[in-house]
């Protein structure tokens, strides 16, 4: 099913393959990862494929050197590799004896564990490449697919791609259920389930806001320290994002609080118990909802670019701000077919004085607005970022 839609990094990943002795693919767990990478082994004439939660595979690294001489020409594809972080120190080793590029494909679904534990001991030696559930770009290139859908079910395969809306809905609800209840324990973190699952829920309520730990401590019944280790399991997990604020300008009282968002659209849905489009519409996390699918797609081609929201304490505020060198560009996102836009908006565009400026909106073509910024289909703008 998840092959049915050709993923834009399959390119890159060869690419850094022939460049890199280890590509390491980062993401959630289900965005299609596993299919992904089936696909790239199947692509060179020597590979083999473990799946290390498998404990059959797991078996086969009981002597990791043993394994990894008998493949020596293959490229070896280690699914879930945070279930066996001792293998790093081995890789390494392997690595550097056979010199050569294209040795390993690693999978992860715990994106800063994973990466403090390579960048130990194989720094300069690989490259690491995020996955998303589906992109807008890639479902309208498979079959032009209706932004709509994927907005309202979110970019995980099996959701996006469920026959009707029902089994899409159910799909979330399962994923959300085995992630609190089989996912966290199999990635190390020792928590409680339950109070993680109503944490998850406030995050939705109030996803595209400030993150206040004391107020969700208070709310939750725990402490704030307890809170920051809910806030960092999820954020490592790709469950939450957190938009720092910017800090460039240094004469305006800048608000200090990171914004939180629910990363995909879908599961936000699925916390909030949003089944059809009529419940979206009636909803008040509308505008913020289409904010987070936005902000996804865009930032997942902004690879060289900073990210940050702008908002001062006098109510100026961007929504998303890209800085890359001495190039600033500015996003507004907005749900509405006939965009609008405040007066605070025009006032942290002086602030900000970014190179370009967009106001991002389900529209069919891009117009002006007013002076040089620019109304704009979010396929436009996504385009225009894959191109640079």
């Amino acid at each position: 099913m998840q092959a049915l839609i050709e993923r834009y990094l399959a390119d890159t990943i060869k690419r850094r393959l022939q460049n890199n002795p280890a590509v390491a693919i980062l993401g959630p767990r289900q965005c299609g990862k596993t299919t992904l990478a089936g696909q790239i082994v199947k692509s060179f004439k020597q590979s083999v494929y473990l799946d290390l939660e498998n404990p059959g595979d797991l078996a086969k690294l009981d002597d990791p050197l043993a394994f990894f001489s008998l493949h020596n020409n293959d490229l070896v594809c280690l699914d879930e590799i945070q279930r066996a972080p001792e293998l790093f120190t081995t890789l390494r080793s392997i690595i550097d004896t056979r010199g050569r590029n294209g040795q390993f494909l690693i999978l992860g679904s715990a994106g800063h564990d994973l990466i403090r534990q390579s960048s130990e001991s194989l720094a300069g030696r690989i490259a690491y490449l995020d996955l998303n559930p589906f992109l807008l770009f890639e479902i309208e290139a498979a079959h032009k697919g209706d932004i709509r859908e994927l907005w309202l079910r979110g970019g995980f395969p099996r959701s996006y791609l469920a026959t009707n809306a029902d089994i899409s809905f159910e799909w979330r609800q399962d994923f959300i259920r085995t992630f609190l209840e089989r996912d966290i324990g199999m990635l190390g973190f020792r928590m409680s389930p339950a109070r993680l699952g109503r944490f998850w829920k406030m995050c939705a309520h109030i996803h595209g806001l400030l993150l206040n730990a004391s107020k969700l401590a208070d709310s939750l019944g725990v402490s704030s320290h307890t809170i920051r280790s809910y806030v960092d399991l999820l954020e490592h997990t790709f469950m939450v994002r957190l938009l720092l604020p910017d800090a460039t300008n240094l004469k305006k009282r800048l608000v200090k609080s990171p914004k939180l968002y629910i990363r995909d659209s879908g599961i936000l849905h699925a916390l909030l118990d949003i089944r059809t489009h009529d419940d979206l519409l009636s909803h008040p996390v509308l505008g913020v909802s289409f904010e987070g699918l936005a902000m996804e797609n865009i930032l997942a081609f902004a690879k060289n670019y900073e990210p940050s929201f702008y908002r001062t304490s006098a109510g100026a505020e961007i929504d998303l701000i890209l800085r890359r060198g001495g190039r600033t560009l500015a996003f507004e996102l907005k749900s509405s077919t006939v965009p609008r836009v405040s007066k605070g908006f025009w006032n942290a565009l002086d602030d900000v004085s970014p190179d370009e400026a967009y106001v991002v909106a389900p529209v069919k073509e891009s117009y002006p607005m007013k002076g040089e910024v620019m109304v704009s289909p979010l396929q436009e703008i996504t385009a225009k970022l894959q191109g640079e």
